[in-house]
């Protein structure tokens, strides 16, 4: 990332945050969001018992160069967790220098292209042998109804790769098998203090079963609501969460009036007024955007003015590589600091 990207994108977090502190009731819990702190997080990022979040894609089905596919990494007690997988997923992890077949456990929202292109990739080149691969050990791939016969089709679609690379290279079929669990709604992971508990979300009629997530460690919370429009569950999962991560949508009048194929993105996602009141409902501590539908000549600035007329908390635009991290001081219940940065390559 360019310094000057990086100057600018964490002036951006600055102003969102400070505007949000101006304007937050005196009630809510304070949150010490300190965007300079990068070079001392980076320091200690392998600490055990962090509960970070990180934002390695914050796009959509639109081929862009600054935002990869939609994925999330949530560490936790020493676990990296990956939800979703978009386009350049395993180039994100990379660039943290996160070996592909380190991540502990993978979680599927649901079955849209834009958050499956990634799988593939994450899958197979975290069994090669140099250091960006290393998997040893089975894939754990949780999901909806369907995942495992996904998981039938991709060892199906690459047989011949694996096959090749087996004899050539010497690499054991342990690391490319995929551990693969259809889930219904409720806990779906459990493991050393770490609990994961999958919801249905609302990605409209025909789009079922489509979840969010929400995660769980010493008494904190962070909850990934997925593709959805305005959902009581996720406000019901997310009520006074420490972070909410969302999707967003922005289409201006005028390409929606000359193209209304658009109208199915309004139908199936969550324009800034509907998020806005997710936020407004729940009240987490920290309120984080990302799935950010930018449309035609729609901008960040845009979507945060009209939250704002509704919703004054904590509110953060994500960029891919933007980290959060929750303090774990404290117990559990009481108040403590999150900390936000954007990683440099």
């Amino acid at each position: 990332m360019k310094p000057s990207r990086l100057l600018s994108m964490l002036s951006g977090i600055a102003l969102i945050f400070a505007s949000a502190l101006s304007a937050a009731a005196p009630a809510a819990a304070p949150v010490a969001v300190t965007p300079s702190a990068a070079p001392a997080r980076a320091a200690g990022a392998d600490r055990a018992d962090a509960f970070r979040v990180t934002l390695l894609g914050t796009g959509t089905p639109v081929p862009s160069p600054t935002r990869a596919g939609y994925s999330t990494l949530v560490e936790a007690g020493g676990q990296k967790l990956v939800f979703d997988f978009g386009r350049n997923v395993s180039v994100r992890l990379w660039e943290l220098r996160i070996p592909l077949g380190s991540i502990d456990a993978h979680f599927l929202t649901h079955f849209h292209s834009d958050h499956l292109v990634g799988l593939p990739d994450l899958w197979l080149t975290g069994w090669l042998r140099p250091p960006y691969g290393r998997r040893d050990r089975p894939m754990a791939l949780y999901g909806p109804a369907g995942t495992r016969a996904l998981a039938e089709g991709l060892r199906q679609a690459f047989a011949t790769d694996i096959a090749i690379r087996h004899k050539d290279e010497g690499s054991a079929l342990t690391g490319i098998t995929i551990d693969a669990h259809d889930v219904a709604p409720g806990v779906v992971y459990e493991k050393d203090g770490v609990r994961v508990t999958a919801f249905e979300n609302d990605h409209g009629d025909n789009i079922r079963p489509s979840y969010g997530y929400r995660i769980d460690y010493r008494g904190r919370s962070v909850v990934l609501s997925g593709d959805t429009r305005f959902s009581p569950a996720v406000v019901a999962q997310a009520r006074n969460a420490d972070v909410l991560v969302h999707c967003v949508t922005l289409i201006p009048d005028a390409l929606l009036a000359s193209n209304p194929a658009y109208r199915a993105i309004y139908d199936h996602l969550s324009s800034p007024e509907d998020a806005a009141r997710v936020f407004q409902a729940a009240a987490p501590r920290l309120a984080v955007f990302s799935h950010i539908g930018l449309n035609g000549d729609a901008t960040v600035g845009q979507i945060v003015e009209r939250v704002r007329k509704t919703y004054a908390g904590e509110l953060l635009v994500g960029e891919d590589l933007t980290r959060v991290e929750i303090s774990l001081d404290g117990r559990a219940g009481s108040s403590g600091g999150i900390a936000v940065w954007q990683e440099k390559p």
